[in-house]
């Protein structure tokens, strides 16, 4: 890329340091410290605001003296048929402060090339403490490659001859040049292949909240693919000769250079904070950097949108650019020998070769509604590819004619309805007009939220990208191999009257974000006027309005509430009233989770949303005014039990009168499966008393993914303290829990776990595992002494970043059988060990828990009891609760960190 030149360049070598290194006798340690104080006197120059430009160009030549002076002390420099060429980064005078420095030590005879002073050469750099990437060829060699490798011609594109003969890389070159391989449409294809798969590795957005502003779409890669582009086909080495070649505009070069130019200035900046190669920016290091970018006030918060925001409005436009000058490409190189293929669509467009242009240069000026109809003929004619580049550029140029009176044109919320009925193509669609600038003009509530932060481990995308992954999930639905993943929401999704009413939601359920306040409830505001304005009818306005409202109260409902309880599931279906709302609501739901983070998805929480959406849609189906009595589910569960137990051939006689001392919560809560096997194992187990520890995979439609350990043994108040402190040590995440008692003194605990590492691995396939599980856990309950020293794993580097207090308040439940104690609290390992050992010191008694890990926090409910199983219902106690617990997770955070 080329750069202006700027005065007051930071230092190079001076004459007698060049003389002084390239003496065979220099030390490595003098080669340390000078490279040591010079890069120093690079950074100050940073922090002095020096054009970043100048400090890439400048330690790029420092590093070229360095070379020269090595390659001269190894007694190189009088070889006549080797040549040191720089290739990457470094080939295109790019260095950062800690970039590779990527060299060819090209060869013209390899018989006659000074293997040992290459070699010397090589390790001298290393002992020096440099990233050198390097490769040694011959030229024949190079060119045998390079026709092979996309990557080594690409490295060759932009090359440069640092010292040795300079008709060695021009016979190269000579080779490799786009007359002899590599011809404009393969070198074309290859790179495209390559950002398409780039961009994928990163969700093909540029709005990750931990982006990688080298590799992500709109990142640095996304310009260096321009560039090798235009250096193969127009051999230059100056970006500005786009200008010439009428591919770019100088307002777009002026654009284009800017936002790289940003980038640069991240980057190195994030070398400088990291202290090492680093192009991720990652939670810890975007505080200080927003702080070293000048945005430095009391709001933390705010410092980091404000630098994030910069950061992705820089991306977008390299993104728009890359979009529009590759399609430029595409057509100028690729298809300038070809016949063009013009079909007219109407008056106003026309396909070229399957790609849709205006059919004139001023249709936009002329006919505004212009710039919604193309996007509609779009999503309407599976056979268009997209839209020409020149006018991709005539849309974005007009956009300033999008005002209020254009978003008021009932011609225009026609066309925008339309594609939001786009039978092809929507979300590609919406991400178009996104990048363009369209969306956020004709949804003006949108463009509020692009680039929006979501302070949170929960979510990876900034709440646009969000949003739109949100509605890409929903078509994504209609597709075969998403229908095998997500068997019922696929069937749901098609049994909904309108399914562009979900789209609407999704585009609505966050628009609130950032603002402060219930963005629930702000939101629903906002998708009221969109419905309105767009003419939607009252019914369908209230179902968009109430999908939006509620779009979080299902995963709260499943991940935060006992599904198990007949009332929840009342309470649940009387709110959702119909089976309409609940299908809308639960594919929605299904959507915005899957949008959020591909790992929070998993085999359990499936399994919840799963659960909740079959015994909703069975309480509407039985009706309201009628339900669920809790003694006709236990006479259920108890029947399916002894059902499994006869074909098991288990005593029944012995099976009931271990129920009998049994309390009936257990038989509510736990399906017959579940009782069968509990049963089982407690008869098997039979006289023995010590701890009884069963293991199982959970199976079937409601359990996949998951596994369950029952542990049965003596009442004892540290039991759930051990247990999930074991559990922790393990490496072992706690999914739910419920513990029951009998009139004997025994508890039956269960427990629903995952492996901490890989959320759907199944414990039953590894043996070994469960052996040490059962071992472990037996020796801590016997000697629940010693169980404070088992947590001993480290809080993740991205958990301690977030690290706000803890809450705690007790909630009101539809049924009192228990005290309900919710708890947030920052994902810390040991805290529910902590929590344990708090409940066995305070007397408190532990029925069961609701365990749920939203990103970098948990969301636990306890229900609990005073030590006699009277409930906690006196407002001084559970205020001293409260307090003394927040006090104690607090404590046990900061500690952790």
């Amino acid at each position: 890329m080329d750069f202006p030149a700027f005065p007051d360049a930071p230092p190079l070598l001076t004459q007698e340091e060049k003389q002084e290194l390239a003496q065979p006798s220099c030390s490595v340690s003098r080669y340390r410290a000078i490279i040591e104080e010079k890069t120093h006197l690079y950074n100050d120059f940073f922090h002095s605001l020096h054009p970043i430009e100048k400090l890439v160009k400048g330690l790029s030549s420092f590093y070229d003296e360095i070379m020269l002076a090595a390659w001269t002390a190894k007694g190189l420099s009088i070889e006549n048929n080797v040549s040191l060429v720089a290739v990457g980064g470094y080939g295109r005078s790019e260095l950062h402060p800690k970039s590779d420095i990527d060299l060819l030590i090209l060869i013209d005879n390899e018989a006659l090339a000074p293997k040992d002073k290459i070699e010397a050469f090589i390790t001298f750099l290393w002992d020096i403490n440099l990233d050198v990437g390097h490769s040694v060829r011959t030229i024949d060699e190079c060119t045998e490659m390079a026709a092979k490798d996309i990557t080594i011609i690409t490295n060759l594109i932009e090359s440069r001859t640092l010292t040795g003969p300079v008709d060695l890389l021009a016979t190269l070159k000579l080779h490799v040049d786009i007359s002899q391989m590599w011809d404009g449409h393969s070198f074309y294809q290859a790179k495209l292949a390559e950002q398409k798969q780039r961009h994928a590795k990163y969700q093909n957005t540029a709005y990750n909240l931990e982006p990688n502003l080298k590799e992500c779409p709109g990142g640095l890669r996304d310009m260096q693919v321009i560039d090798w582009v235009a250096k193969r086909h127009l051999h230059t080495h100056r970006l500005s000769a786009l200008i010439e070649k009428h591919f770019l505009s100088e307002d777009e070069y002026i654009q284009l250079k800017g936002a790289v130019s940003h980038l640069w200035r991240i980057r190195w900046a994030l070398h400088m904070v990291a202290g090492r190669k680093e192009d991720r920016l990652l939670f810890d290091h975007q505080r200080t950097l927003a702080k070293l970018f000048g945005f430095d006030d009391d709001d933390l918060k705010r410092n980091v949108e404000r630098f994030m925001q910069g950061y992705y409005q820089s991306v977008a436009a390299i993104q728009q650019l890359n979009d529009l000058l590759l399609q430029h490409f595409e057509e100028s190189f690729l298809t300038k020998d070809a016949i063009n293929s013009i079909e007219v669509i109407n008056d106003h467009f026309q396909t070229v070769n399957g790609q849709l242009e205006a059919r004139s240069t001023t249709l936009f000026q002329d006919n505004p509604s212009s710039m919604l109809e193309i996007y509609v003929l779009l999503g309407s004619h599976e056979d268009i590819k997209g839209i020409r580049a020149n006018t991709m550029r005539q849309l974005r140029d007009n956009l300033d004619l999008v005002d209020d009176e254009f978003r008021n044109n009932k011609k225009n919320t026609a066309l925008f309805l339309d594609i939001i009925s786009s039978r092809y193509r929507l979300t590609s669609i919406l991400r178009s007009m996104k990048h363009l600038g369209l969306l956020g003009r004709y949804l003006p509530e949108f463009g509020a939220i692009i680039g929006q932060m979501q302070h949170d481990l929960f979510h990876i995308y900034t709440v646009d990208a969000h949003t739109l992954q949100l509605v890409e999930n929903l078509r994504r639905l209609w597709l075969p191999e998403f229908k095998q993943k997500f068997p019922i929401s696929a069937q749901a999704i098609r049994h909904v009257a309108k399914v562009e009413l979900l789209y609407i939601a999704g585009l609505y359920h966050d628009i609130a974000k950032g603002r402060g306040g219930d963005h629930s409830e702000l939101g629903c505001v906002d998708a009221q006027a969109f419905c309105e304005r767009h003419g939607l009818s009252k019914r369908d306005t209230e179902l968009v309005v109430w999908l939006v409202r509620n779009h979080l109260f299902m995963s709260v409902t499943a991940q935060r509430k006992d599904i198990s309880d007949p009332e929840v599931i009342w309470e649940f279906a009387s709110y959702v009233k119909d089976q309409e709302h609940l299908d809308y609501l639960f594919i929605l739901t299904v959507a915005d989770i899957n949008a959020t983070n591909p790992t929070m998805w998993n085999s359990w929480r499936a399994s919840l949303m799963r659960q909740l959406y079959l015994e909703t849609k069975r309480a509407l189906r039985r009706g309201l005014d009628f339900p669920i009595d809790a003694d006709m589910i236990s006479d259920e569960h108890k029947q399916r039990a002894l059902e499994i137990i006869i074909e098991r051939n288990v005593d029944i006689m012995e099976a009931e009168a271990i129920w009998e001392t049994i309390e009936e919560e257990y038989f509510i809560r736990s399906n017959g499966d579940e009782i069968a096997w509990n049963t089982e194992a407690i008869l098997r187990h039979r006289p023995s008393d010590k701890p009884l520890i069963a293991i199982t995979p959970l199976g079937g439609r409601n359990f996949s993914g998951a596994s369950k350990i029952f542990i049965y043994t003596l009442i004892s108040k540290h039991l759930f303290a051990v247990t999930a402190a074991t559990f922790e040590q393990l490496g072992l995440t706690i999914l739910d829990a419920k513990i029951s008692h009998t009139t004997d003194n025994y508890s039956l605990d269960s427990f629903v776990v995952m492996d901490s590492n890989d959320s759907d691995t199944n414990l039953h396939l590894d043996k070994e595992r469960i052996t040490l599980i059962r071992k472990t856990l037996m020796e801590q309950l016997e000697t629940p002494s010693l169980y404070e020293s088992v947590v001993q794993r480290h809080t993740p580097r991205i958990l301690k970043i977030f690290n706000s207090p803890a809450t705690a308040h007790f909630v009101s439940q539809p049924e009192e059988v228990w005290s309900a104690l919710e708890i947030t609290a920052p994902d810390r390992p040991g805290l529910l060990a902590l929590i344990g050992q708090f409940f066995m010191n305070n007397n408190i008694m532990l029925h069961k828990a609701k365990i749920a890990t939203l990103g970098e926090r948990v969301e636990d409910t306890f229900y609990i009891t005073e030590e006699n199983g009277d409930l906690i219902t006196d407002e001084v106690s559970m205020n001293k609760i409260c307090t003394l617990l927040k006090e104690k997770i607090d404590r046990f955070s900061q500690a952790m960190d």
